[in-house]
Parts: C-alpha cells; structure tokens; sequence
C-alpha cells in the first residue's frame, strides 16, 4: 500500500523517546500552575496593584456604591461564580409556602400594595437555611441562618433576604468574599464542613474588629435555633419606606416568632449531627404536615429622616442594631407557614432570592453591604440556575404579569410574540411601555435623595465603633447564656492550630467586649489576658444604654406549652391509663406526648390493653423531644431500668436541662439512672395530675435553668 504523503511523515520510529515518567512526573507538570502568593502584591486579576481592598468605591463616605469600581465588581463577580452549582453559601436549606396579612396600621407607613389592605393575603416562600456548609452538611451546626421571603405580590416580587442575627460580620460588601473564604473549609483539606472552628475564620475575624460584635451573637445559643418556629428574623440592613405622599422614613426589619424564642444547647446540637442531621428541616415539616403552622410577626423600627444621626451609631453600619428600648419594634402584619413545597428540587433549591427585587414603597438605603448586595446576587443566580432567564422557573416567577425587551439566551421559556425588542417603539403600537411613578400608578423609583460628594475609596469614621455593641450584647446576656458563650470561645479556639491566632482572640480581641470575658477564656487556654481594654477610644465607641433585655433569647419564652413535645416512656407493664391521661393533657395544651418504646411492637399494658408505640428508644432520642415522662407500671420500669438506652435517655434528658417527670413506680427508673429527684424540673408523684402542672410550667420556661452549674457531672 502506497505511503499517504500528508501522513507517512507521523508513521516511523516512535517519537518522543526522551520522555521518561516517574513517581513525580504529575507534580512535575502541575509546577507551572502552582501560585504563591508569598512577597506579591494584591492586584486584579488584569495584573493592576490594588490600593483599598477594604472600602467600595463609593459617592462619599456614607454614599452609594459606583458601578465603575472595576476592583469591586471583579471580586464580587469572580466569588459568585466559584460554584457549580451549588449556591456559595446558603447551600442547605428548607422552605416552606404561606401567606402574609398585613395590620391595620401598614398602610401609614409604605404604599406598597402588600400593606394597603388588613383583609389581603399576599402569597409567601420561605427559605431558612445554614450558611457556611454544603447541602451534604448538618442542620444544628454552629452557624448563622438564613431567613429569606419571597413575597409575591401583585406589584412584583419583594425578597426580604436576611438572617436570624440583626448584624453582619463585615461592613462594606468588598470584603463579602474574604469573610465566606475564611469561613468555608479550609482549601487545602476541605475540613471542617459546616463549622467556624478552625483558623482561617479566627485568623480572618480577628484580623478584622469589626466583626467582634457578629462573632459574639454566634458564639452564643442563637447559632443553634431549636426549631425554625422559635428563630427571630432580621433584614439585617437599614431600608427605606416610603409611604403614598412620598416621604420616607428609615426602617429595620424584624420577624418574631409567635412561638417565643428558645434554642438548643451546644452538647444537644452536636449529638443531633449524627442522630438527625436533618433535624430542624423535619420538625418544620412534620409540624406542617400536622397542621402545627409556623407563625411570625413582622414589625419595623422606624427612624424618621430627620433623626438619621441622633444615635451613638450609624444607622447605615450592618454590624449594629438599633436598640428595641430606643426604638420599639412595631408590629405591622403576620406570617404563616402552612404548606410544604410539593418537590425539593423544583422549588426550594432553584428558588432564587435577591435583595434587589422590591417593590414601589420599598427602597434601598447606602448601607455598604446592601449597595454591594444588590450586585452579587444577579450574578450568583444567573450562574446557578444556568442564565439570566431563572426567573421563568415556576417558583421564582411573579404572580403578576411580566413584559418586557429581554428576550433568548438559555432555557429561555417565554415565546415572545412581536417585532420589537426594544423601547420606544412603533411597530407593536410602543408596547411594553413605561409606567409613570405617581402612587396611582404604580411604577417603582427610586427615593429622591441627594447626592453631593467626591468619589471615594474609604469608610466614613461614624463607622469606626467596632466594640461598644457587642459589650452591649455581652451585659444583656443571662449568667447562663454568658457561661455558654464562654465555653463556645472555648471551644472554637481549642480547634485553632496556630497559637498566634488564639492570642490575638484572647488578648486583642475579646477584652474589648469585656475583661472578665477575655479573662476566662484566656484562664481556659492558658493564655493571660490584659487587664485593661486594648483598643483606641474611637473602635471602643460608647453606647447610652449598658444592657438591652430583648437580645437574650429568654426575653422571649413562650410562657407555654404549644407545639412542644413531650416522651413518654413505655414497655410492657406500663400503666395505660396514666399514658392516656398524659397524652390527653399534653394536647390539650397544644403540645404532644410522643409514646418511646424499646422496640415498634405494641406494648402489653398492665391491664391488658395495647399501647402503640410512636418511636423507638434510639429512633428518636431525648435531644429530639422537649421532656421526659415515665409512666407507672412495675414491670415497664423494671424493663426500663435494666436497658441501657432507658437509663441513658433520661440521663441525656437531665444533662439538657428538660424537664423529667416520673409518676408512681416511674421513680425507679430515675433512680437507676442516678437522676436526682427532688430538685427543680425532676417531678415526682404518685398520678398524673401530681406532676402535670408543674411539668407544663417548667416546660413553659424551655429549660431547667437552675440545673445548668452541674449538667456536666451527668455523664451522658
């Protein structure tokens, strides 16, 4: 067979020859594509040395943020794209369908349609969700939550995208990356997921004061919520309201929970990551599926435009809140979670939330982390759901209708009829055409404000109070609450590996929140704090107020039993009655007894009767329910007492401070287990109606306070 010239040249000898591999060789070829950082400088990704990487560009200090801050939009821009496809941060969450009514007194303070009528239900989704780890992740991790509504109105979409603390960690949206980066797992093992113990965060945060007030609201109780039903919401930001003459006013948004606030404690929370990951995302879905509906209040702290400066701080910082005792919170609407989403995927994962997206009523103020906030998202969600046509999705979709020029790229749903993709136009007679803003109307503009200033790159000095609220926070803390907050510091740096960073933490950081606080987690790190408070008078700040009673979550206890849960401990022998009477009075409260079992078959009572059991002893353990009863019945308790699983689920329950009752030979369960009877919360008697009124009121104060000093002798 005659040689093909083009290719005769390429058949021969082998080539390459000189090519040898060894163990090596594949670190050898990466080389050229290995980066160190180490003696550079910060630059663009065009190769231009970066001057400011804190500070935005902005319209002066306290103004908004530029489009042109090319350094800016670079980083926010490259950060939304670092996942395909999960969502960055905010990646495991659950949500739920509802509606939201407003009160009476709405409609003074927004023209937004969603507020004008007391007898109107306007269409929600809500999102909850962790923020640092991966879908895969746990739910009762240490960590902030997310708390995102989507309003459907009948003017548009409105997200309310906030969390369930009322601060952020930073206060200009430039270093939005640097805090997720130093946050998320460490890159070079991707440990640990779901968690901020580790250096990097306490590397980057103590780096960075102004995240001192943030860290100490998730250092403590509020970083594990029991329930998402007992979970504060928060806009987090100063927004605008602006009402039908046209002025506006200064609001910060606010969800409370009608069911109080109460949280889990940090052994139950970590028992729960191997025995219910998906712990919270149940509850709030059982609850719903039983017709137990989340409920919450949404009010709003109102600053009228003429008291913008009266406070020790600026109302534009997103590491502060405005005290309730300074400015009441007034309620203006209620929410209600009623429905489940019918397909996980379909709707609570592509849901995508914006802050951007409001409605005439509702605007934006300069706050730095907003302005920057109202870039990232649009990018984030054109990423993850595949182009800039996720809002077609059925989920994202507005309730009204929605016409305008864009027309293809992918997954493009609509089919556009008409010649004319753009504005003005004759051809299809000049629509979709422009609405004029007047309130009878209806079109969006934005809140006429002036602007006069330099363009700049820095931070206005009315944000240079770094420490004054989180000592604030500090003294409105319970001892209880103070003591957990300790032993969170305690633990999270007992993780960091880098003795410097600890130090920092201790000796620069923590004494500026309080001295006997850096003292004592110092004293547990073998580190010796200062004695005085380290930082400038100007990062100190100063507040009018020493403590605020509502930023304990105790301010807030539900002072019943509604929606709590409650074991009843059963095996055979057990005295049914006694399990009826109880579950019959739990109800009746609005609570629910839960029949614990050793195993799923029924149980033979003392009388005869079958008792069909709820759960199993190791199916749903103590960290899942609210209390502990254990029944009557001889032989029940005697079965009980000589399980393992018996002994240590009342153990369990005593160490989390839950309330434990035990009627009649239930006792002797207690006592097997080393429980101590007697004492406030472990109730004793010989029927039901002996232990139930004290049961309910103990449960009413969410835990046995009292019993925390020695919760740890237990040794479950």
């Amino acid at each position: 067979m005659a040689n093909n010239p083009h290719t005769s040249p390429n058949s021969g000898a082998p080539n390459d020859t000189d090519f040898k591999t060894n163990e090596h060789s594949k670190s050898e070829n990466l080389e050229k594509y290995r980066s160190d950082a180490t003696g550079h400088d910060l630059r663009t990704n065009h190769g231009a040395r970066i001057a400011d990487n804190h500070n935005s560009l902005k319209a002066g200090e306290r103004g908004p943020t530029l489009l042109e801050d090319f350094v800016f939009r670079e980083k926010l821009n490259h950060f939304d794209n670092e996942r395909i496809p999960e969502r960055i941060v905010h990646a495991r969450g659950a949500a739920a369908h509802g509606y939201f009514q407003p009160y009476d007194n709405a409609a003074q303070y927004s023209k937004a349609s969603l507020f004008q009528d007391a007898k109107k239900k306007t269409p929600v989704f809500v999102r909850f969700s962790t923020v640092q780890g991966s879908r895969g992740s746990n739910d009762t991790v240490r960590d902030v939550r997310g708390f995102a509504t989507k309003f459907y109105t009948d003017e548009g979409n409105w997200d309310l995208v906030g969390n369930d603390m009322p601060v952020f960690f930073i206060q200009d949206a430039i270093k939005f990356p640097d805090f997720v980066h130093a946050v998320k797992p460490e890159p070079h093992n991707e440990i640990p997921q779901g968690q901020s113990a580790h250096d990097t965060f306490w590397d980057f945060v103590s780096l960075m004061p102004e995240s001192t007030h943030m860290v100490l609201w998730t250092m403590s109780d509020r970083a594990f919520p029991r329930h998402y039903r007992n979970m504060e919401g928060f806009g987090v930001h100063t927004f605008r309201l602006i009402d039908r003459q046209g002025q506006a006013r200064f609001v910060k948004f606010h969800w409370k929970p009608l069911a109080g606030t109460c949280s889990l404690i940090w052994d139950e929370a970590q028992k729960l990551w191997g025995r219910d990951p998906d712990f919270n995302r149940r509850m709030m879905w059982e609850d719903i599926e039983n017709g137990d509906f989340l409920e919450y209040e949404l009010g709003i702290q109102i600053v009228e435009e003429e008291d913008e400066h009266k406070f020790d701080f600026d109302l534009l910082d997103p590491t502060k809140i405005i005290p309730e005792e300074l400015v009441p919170v007034t309620p203006i609407g209620k929410m209600v979670l009623n429905r489940n989403p019918d397909n996980f995927f379909a709707e609570t994962e592509q849901v995508a939330f914006n802050p951007a997206h409001v409605v005439p009523g509702i605007d934006f103020t300069n706050d730095p982390l907003l302005q920057g906030r109202l870039f990232s998202y649009l990018d984030t969600q054109m990423l993850r759901l595949g182009g800039p046509n996720f809002n077609e999705l059925p989920i994202n979709q507005p309730v009204c209708p929605f016409h305008n020029n864009q027309r293809d790229a992918m997954h493009r749903q609509t089919i556009n009829k008409g010649q004319a993709s753009y504005e003005p136009n004759s051809i299809d007679g000049g629509w979709p055409s422009e609405t004029p803003a007047a309130p009878e109307n209806g079109g969006f503009e934005s809140h006429c404000e002036r602007i006069d200033a330099h363009k700049i790159r820095a931070r206005s000095p009315s944000f240079g109070d770094h420490y004054s609220q989180a000592t604030l926070f500090w003294n409105s803390q319970t001892e209880v609450e103070k003591e957990h907050i300790i032993a969170a510091y305690t633990f999270e740096l007992s993780k960091v590996q880098r003795p410097w960073i600890r130090e920092r933490v201790i000796q620069q950081i923590l004494p500026n929140i309080d001295l006997e606080l850096a003292r004592r987690v110092g004293e547990n790190h073998g580190i010796e704090a200062p004695t005085e408070k380290p930082a400038a008078p100007e990062e100190l700040g100063r507040s009018s107020q020493l403590e605020s009673p509502a930023l304990s979550l105790m301010a807030r206890l539900p002072g019943n039993i509604k929606y709590r849960k409650v074991a009843i401990l059963a095996a055979d022998g057990v005295e049914a009655d006694q399990v009826e009477a109880l579950k019959k009075k739990l109800e009746a409260e609005g609570a629910q007894g839960i029949v614990i079992a050793p195993s799923m078959a029924p149980v033979r009572a003392a009388n005869g009767k079958s008792v069909t059991p709820d759960a199993m002893l190791n199916g749903m353990p103590s960290v899942a329910v609210d209390a502990v009863v254990v029944p009557g019945g001889s032989d029940s308790v005697a079965a009980l007492a000589r399980s393992g699983q018996g002994r240590y689920y009342v153990q369990e329950a005593y160490k989390h401070l839950k309330a434990i009752a035990a009627v009649g030979e239930g006792k002797l369960l207690l006592d097997a287990a080393d429980v101590p009877t007697g004492e406030e919360g472990v109730l004793t008697g010989a029927a039901v109606d002996d232990v139930f009124t004290p049961l309910r009121d103990a449960m009413g104060q969410h835990r046995v306070w009292a019993r925390d000093p020695k919760a740890n002798d237990m040794p479950a």
